[in-house]
């Protein structure tokens, strides 16, 4: 199908455009910028006056809960919610059941995701067999069966050896290597370690638990050279770190969760399990480190660390729930307002969401040039919402946002120019 997008404000971060711009689109490709190709006749034409044309998004960070977790949610209840969303691209983390050590399981994803059609789920491969951190997974056939890199999962490698040969393997494949920043002997918590956590009478878990796993990763990075992506980082230490290897000219990158930068450890006031993430919810000078990195490019991207759980997950005493947050339906209006607080302008806030993720992924998308994939996400940037159990199209709705008034609504979204979501 041959699309038309017209009078939309047109932004593209890859390549510095923000202006009134049309849009075309044809053969699942950007066909056109500002003027359609020569023969170019519209099978449909989208007025987006008065809304924000920009890539789709990207997320680094999407649990599925397929397969294995089906109780909670699926492959096709997700991507769903991520169409409507306006995420295009989604990163499945290989802590799935079984874990994605084998070309079975991406197979399985693959198909599911093609099934439901709403999304492009993309794969991360297990680093260790079964994410055991014992013995190192087949990361070769991985990556032939399709995964963009290789992971701990959420389940970091506490022998430092093992680690060292999972990274000299990763490099000698051109894989990323996407880690997460805790050490396990530390992580034995649900809270910030500090005066909140003591007053709560929580078990904490200290910002060295995190800074202290990444400056040992930074130094057999820099021995061996390897490409290492960090997820979803809580410190203002860690910022310092990452900042310091980036500049140093060591291969890494980092991002982190748009709640990080909403929320920190005052909102346990009244042992909300909603609040109930890993890595815990930190201080004030964490998150505002954490928008500082992000603003000036140390974090390079947002992402949702979208974990759905069923109801009884977070009904229970707050150390006994489950942590993670239901994180697709609130990404972008979150990001927005971002912006809307002037903490970055909007046209970075979109890139973090779209072109940051795409360089880190090393992706075709994630930019709206000609000959791209024609990933679309069109939204009312000044539509205002309440975010509500039912007003969230993901099956998981555990939510800290219950209640919060937000600005910023998807009206379509399109996956290689095929619409997939109307509102």
């Amino acid at each position: 199908m041959r699309i038309a997008i017209r009078h939309g404000r047109l932004i593209d971060p890859a390549h510095q455009v923000d202006a009134t711009i049309d849009l075309f689109v044809a053969e699942g490709r950007i066909a056109g910028v500002g003027q359609p190709p020569a023969g170019f006749t519209a099978d449909r034409d989208i007025d987006a006056r008065d809304r924000v044309v920009c890539p789709g998004l990207i997320d680094l960070c999407a649990r599925l809960r397929e397969p294995g977790q089906e109780h909670k949610a699926t492959i096709a209840s997700e991507t769903a919610a991520a169409a409507a969303a306006g995420i295009t691209t989604l990163l499945c983390p290989p802590d799935t059941d079984p874990a994605i050590d084998e070309p079975a399981v991406v197979e399985l994803i693959r198909r599911r995701a093609e099934a439901a059609g709403q999304a492009r789920v993309l794969t991360l491969g297990a680093l260790t067999h079964r994410l055991r951190g014992e013995r190192l997974a087949e990361m070769a056939a991985l990556q032939e069966a399709g995964c963009v890199g290789v992971g701990d999962g959420g389940r970091p490698v506490a022998s430092t050896r093992v680690l060292r040969r999972a990274l000299e393997y990763a490099a000698t494949f051109g894989l990323t290597v996407f880690l997460t920043p805790l050490d396990p002997a530390l992580g034995h918590g649900n809270a910030h370690e500090g005066q909140v956590a003591t007053r709560m009478g929580l078990a904490g878990i200290p910002a060295a638990a995190e800074t202290g796993v990444i400056a040992r990763d930074l130094e057999l990075i820099r021995d061996l050279g390897v490409r290492v992506h960090f997820g979803r980082l809580s410190c203002a230490r860690s910022v310092e770190l990452v900042a310091r290897a980036q500049a140093e000219g060591l291969r890494v990158t980092a991002d982190v969760a748009v709640h990080q930068l909403h929320l920190t450890e005052i909102d346990l006031a009244g042992f909300d399990s909603q609040c109930h993430v890993l890595p815990p919810l930190r201080g004030l000078r964490d998150r505002d480190a954490l928008r500082a990195g992000l603003a000036n490019g140390v974090l390079g991207a947002l992402c949702s660390d979208h974990q759905p759980h069923e109801p009884d997950a977070k009904q229970a005493p707050f150390g006994d729930t489950e942590p993670g947050i239901s994180g697709l339906d609130t990404l972008l209006a979150l990001s927005l307002r971002l912006a809307a607080d002037e903490l970055l302008p909007l046209s970075a806030s979109i890139e973090r969401l779209t072109w940051g993720p795409a360089r880190i992924l090393g992706l075709e998308s994630g930019h709206l040039g000609v000959g791209a994939p024609a990933d679309i996400c069109i939204f009312d940037p000044e539509a205002d919402w309440r975010v509500e159990p039912d007003r969230l199209r993901s099956r998981g709705r555990n939510s800290p946002f219950l209640g919060w008034e937000l600005s910023g609504r998807v009206t379509h979204t399109l996956l290689e120019g095929r619409v997939i979501h109307e509102a």
